[in-house]
C-alpha cells in the first residue's frame, strides 16, 4: 500500500509513515525565479540528501535533527509506489525517514560573508536585517563574525527579511536565542570544516522545530540549495564569486531573454550538465566523500 502524500514542494515530497515519522524525498527537480523548469538535474536529489545526512551526523554533538535513517533497506514499505514519483528517479539516495517536527515559522539563516539580498541592503542602510555594519565593506567581504538574519516563511511570494527582535515577537525571545545560538555555532562548524577543503560558506539558511520539547535541525542542512558555497581560489572582494549552485541555470536564464514567467524555456543539455557537476562536485569536495559510495549510484 503507497504511502500517503502530505505535500509537494517545488523541491521535495513529504510523506504520511506513521508513528510520528515522515518520509522526506528530495527530487532532481530545480526552479528558478520561483519557477520549476522542465528539465531535472541527475543526481540533484541524492546530493541533497547525502549532504543532510553528512551534517546531520557531523553536528550531532551540538544539536539533535530529525533525521532517522536514509538507508534505503530501513525505509518503510511502499518507498517502490509512492504517488508523486512516476517517472522520476529511483527513489533509493534521494528519501529520508525523519521525526515529525512543530516547526518553528521562521527560516534561520547565518551570514558570513556580505552577499545577495545582505549586500542590498548594506549599499542602502549600511546595515544587514538592521544590524549596524563598518563602513566601507565591499561584495563577498567577510563580516567580523556571523550574523543571526532571520526571515519569515512566506506561504506564497518572497520570505521577508526581519531582524531579531522581529523573529523573538513571532517565536518567543527564549527560543529565537537558542536558534540563534544554535545556527550561528552551526555554521562556525562547517564553515571551518568546508574552508579545509578549498570551500567558503557565505552563509546558509537552517529551518528548525521541536521534537519531543527539545529544538532540532530540520529538513536540508548545508546544501547548495541552502547555502552560497564558494570556491576560495575564486573568491576576491569586491566582485561577486562563482557559487557551487544553480548559477549556470540562472545566467542561462538571464540571457536568454526570458521574462521569468511561467513557461519557462527548455534548458539546454550543457547547462543542466554543467548545474549536476557542481552539486556533485559542492558533496564531494565538501564533505570528502563520493557520490558514487551513496545510496542509489
Amino acid at each position: 500500500m503507497a504511502l500517503q502524500l502530505i505535500s509537494s514542494g517545488k523541491v521535495r515530497e513529504m510523506y504520511d509513515a506513521g508513528d510520528g515519522l515522515l518520509l522526506m524525498v528530495a527530487s532532481d527537480r530545480i526552479s528558478a525565479f520561483d519557477v520549476i523548469l522542465g528539465e531535472p538535474i541527475p543526481d540533484k536529489g541524492r546530493v541533497l540528501t547525502a549532504m543532510t545526512v553528512h551534517w546531520a551526523e557531523a553536528l550531532a554533538d551540538l544539536a539533535p535533527s530529525h533525521l532517522v535513517t536514509a538507508d534505503p533497506a530501513a525505509l518503510p514499505d511502499g518507498v517502490d509506489d509512492l504517488p508523486g514519483q512516476e517517472g522520476a528517479a529511483p527513489v533509493a539516495g534521494r528519501a529520508m525517514l525523519v521525526r515529525r517536527a512543530e516547526m518553528l515559522p521562521i527560516e534561520c539563516i547565518v551570514r558570513g560573508y556580505l552577499a545577495g539580498s545582505g549586500y542590498k541592503e548594506y549599499q542602502r542602510s549600511q546595515t544587514v536585517h538592521g544590524i549596524e555594519l563598518p563602513a566601507g565593506l565591499r561584495q563577498a567581504d567577510q563580516l567580523p563574525e556571523p550574523l543571526f538574519t532571520p526571515s519569515t516563511k512566506a506561504t506564497e511570494g518572497h520570505d521577508v527579511n526581519i531582524s531579531f527582535d522581529e523573529a523573538a515577537d513571532i517565536v518567543g525571545k527564549e527560543t529565537a536565542a537558542a536558534a540563534r545560538d544554535m545556527c550561528v555555532e552551526a555554521y562556525r562548524r562547517a564553515a571551518a570544516a568546508a574552508e579545509r577543503h578549498g570551500i567558503i560558506v557565505a552563509d546558509t539558511k537552517f529551518e528548525l522545530g521541536f521534537i519531543d520539547g527539545e529544538l532540532a535541525l530540520c529538513d536540508e542542512l548545508l546544501t547548495p540549495d541552502s547555502s552560497r558555497f564558494w570556491p576560495a581560489d575564486a573568491w576576491e572582494p569586491g566582485t561577486n564569486p562563482p557559487s557551487f549552485d544553480k548559477q549556470p541555470v540562472r545566467d542561462w536564464l538571464e540571457a536568454s531573454g526570458w521574462d521569468k514567467q511561467p513557461p519557462p524555456p527548455a534548458l539546454p543539455a550543457e547547462v543542466v550538465a554543467a548545474t549536476a557537476e557542481r552539486y556533485r562536485t559542492a558533496y564531494e569536495r565538501i564533505c570528502d566523500r563520493s557520490l558514487a559510495d551513496w545510496y542509489g549510484a
